[in-house]
């Protein structure tokens, strides 16, 4: 029997939603109230804390061995904005024809979703490349990578008004990495990925549009990429 990979990545977005969405909810409870448990190195569902990784947080289900599988599968990124984002930009724009709007955050979440996926992908696929799949059979051993950026924060998005304006920003803004590592035939958890990042600030203004925001953002995403391929490359070595 084939799980055709549209019905399965349908199911892994509602999942991978609900995730990302529970972990918004925690870091902002660990920001505001201090330590929880995954200060201790216990996340909240369980997974332990794995420590000497580039990424800031990693946490792995105790026992399992991420050397077994051989087949990965790359479910699309999903991209969220914090909380208050669109409301927080328009507070402060006086001109009605430079206000940020809904089809502007629709536009941004879907190029900058289009970025992270693609870039993944580039770096799996780089010699020797990863076998990647599309669909696979049930009960094969497949690693779903299921990527998010939550918690995305622009200084100066640059809008499709028909007025001209310039933004001048020191830093075009953040972005949090959640990534999830499932089993492809039982959707369990086995690794997870937190890792915040900040756009360098050099304490200059600099004129800030799509083109610097999107470079910004790709540096950002090759970090990324890369040290997901090296902590998938010593896996394999070791297993």
């Amino acid at each position: 029997m084939t799980i055709i990979w549209r019905n399965t990545m349908h199911k892994l977005a509602i999942a991978l939603r609900s995730s990302a969405l529970a972990a918004v909810v925690l870091l902002a409870a660990c920001a505001e109230t201090g330590p929880k448990t995954e200060a201790y190195g216990v996340s909240f569902d369980g997974l332990e804390q794995v420590t000497g990784t580039g990424f800031a947080d990693v946490y792995k289900k105790p026992g399992v061995q991420l050397g077994e599988y051989d087949t990965f599968a790359l479910a699309p990124c999903e991209v969220a904005f914090r909380k208050n984002w669109l409301r927080d930009q328009n507070s402060s724009r006086l001109d009605l024809t430079s206000r940020v709007t809904q089809k502007d955050v629709d536009r941004i979440k879907g190029q900058l979703s289009e970025m992270c996926t693609g870039t993944f992908r580039e770096e799996l696929e780089k010699a020797p490349p990863y076998k990647l799949v599309d669909e696979f059979p049930e009960g094969e051993q497949v690693l779903v990578l299921a990527p998010a950026i939550i918690n995305l924060d622009i200084n100066a998005p640059d809008v499709m008004s028909a007025g001209r304006s310039r933004s001048y920003t020191t830093q075009s803004g953040e972005m949090t990495l959640y990534l999830e590592l499932k089993d492809g035939a039982t959707g369990d958890t086995l690794a997870r990925i937190v890792d915040r990042r900040k756009d360098f600030d050099d304490m200059r203004l600099q004129w800030t549009n799509s083109v610097s925001n999107r470079a910004d953002a790709q540096l950002i995403l090759n970090r990324w990429a890369k040290y997901l391929r090296d902590g998938l490359d010593e896996v394999q070595a070791g297993k």
